[in-house]
C-alpha cells in the first residue's frame, strides 16, 4: 500500500475528530444539555483510532517499507469499515441522548447491538494489524 494512502486516512480521521469536536461542544451548549452523552467520546475515538494509528503507520510504511502484504491491505480496507460504523453508532446514540429522544427497547438493542458488530469488526481488523506487526518483526530479524 502507497505511504501516501495511509496518510490521507489519517488526515480524513483528523477532519472528522475535529468536525466532530465542534459538533459535540455545540450542540451540547445549543441544547443545554449536561449529562453524559457518548457524542463526547467521538472526537478521541476519532483522533486515537483514526489519525494517530494511521500516523504511526505512516511512518513505519515511510522509513521501514511496513504494510506491503496483501494482509495489510485487507487490515486497511475491514478498519475503514469497523472504525467509521463504530463512529457512526456513537453518534446516534450520542444524539438519541443529547436530543432526549425517546426510543423504544428494541431500538436500544439495535443500536447497542450495531455497535457491538462494529467492535467485532474492529477485533477482527486490530488481529490482522498485529499479524503484520508479528510478521514484520521477524522480517526485521533477518
Amino acid at each position: 500500500m502507497k505511504p501516501k494512502t495511509i496518510l490521507k486516512a489519517s488526515m480524513w480521521y483528523f477532519i472528522f475528530a475535529m468536525i466532530f469536536g465542534v459538533f459535540y461542544r455545540e450542540v451540547t451548549k445549543f441544547t443545554n444539555f449536561t449529562g453524559k452523552t457518548t457524542l463526547s467520546v467521538v472526537h478521541a475515538h476519532g483522533v486515537v483510532l483514526g489519525t494517530i494509528l494511521f500516523l504511526i503507520l505512516f511512518v513505519l510504511s515511510v522509513s521501514k517499507n511496513f504494510g506491503q502484504g496483501s494482509l495489510f491491505s485487507k487490515f486497511f480496507k475491514t478498519y475503514n469499515i469497523a472504525l467509521p460504523f463504530m463512529l457512526i453508532m456513537l453518534i446516534v446514540r450520542g444524539a438519541t441522548q443529547v436530543f432526549n429522544v425517546v426510543i423504544t427497547f428494541t431500538q436500544s438493542a439495535i443500536i447497542s447491538g450495531l455497535s457491538g458488530l462494529s467492535h467485532i469488526i474492529m477485533l477482527i481488523a486490530f488481529i490482522m494489524l498485529f499479524r503484520c506487526l508479528f510478521q514484520f518483526c521477524k522480517e526485521l530479524e533477518k
